[in-house]
């Protein structure tokens, strides 16, 4: 079985980018984690509250096969957080599908593996990919090899099948 984690900010993370990703999966056969900076309930943006499994610090990537950062205003906690970025070089040492949404991407971008590399992200972020040497598409998800990106909640499904076909479970 393949095996995912959902990261995902302890507050204001966008509901719909993970619950809609989140049901594709498992219904894909993927067992899905999730992981924040705190154990406690996180908050999404619309009220759902996420009892994280486990911590962002304690992920291994040797453990899953998708790495996946959910947008929403609060993953901005992790644009310039060494643990998140350690994570993306590590996953995609391993070759590990990468995955983020929303504003999200940014992560990436600043943990510098998205030079050369299309991608999307939502539009206010646009220049912060281009900054970091992406090829900005505007589409709603974007695949370049071991890495998906997606523009929004409006992308939320497509963003989750696009993962399961990248992990070979859809």
């Amino acid at each position: 079985m393949k095996k995912a984690v959902m990261i995902i900010a302890p507050e204001n993370f966008r509901d719909e980018e993970f619950f809609e990703p989140k049901e594709i999966l498992e219904k894909s056969a993927v067992e899905v984690k999730v992981a924040s900076t705190t154990l406690d309930f996180a908050t999404g943006k619309l009220g759902a509250k996420v009892k994280p499994d486990m911590l962002l610090g304690d992920i291994d990537v040797k453990d899953f096969d998708a790495i996946i950062f959910v947008g929403g205003v609060g993953a901005s906690c992790y644009f310039d957080d060494a643990k998140a970025h350690k994570l993306v070089k590590d996953a995609l040492k391993g070759n590990r599908i990468v995955a983020a949404i929303c504003i999200a991407p940014v992560i990436l971008a600043r943990a510098g593996v998205l030079n050369g590399k299309r991608a999307t992200v939502f539009s206010s972020e646009e220049s912060q990919l281009k900054a970091a040497g992406a090829k900005y598409s505007a589409r709603p998800v974007e695949r370049d090899g071991q890495i998906i990106t997606a523009a929004g909640p409006f992308a939320a499904a497509e963003f989750g099948h696009e993962i399961a076909k990248a992990l070979g479970a859809e």
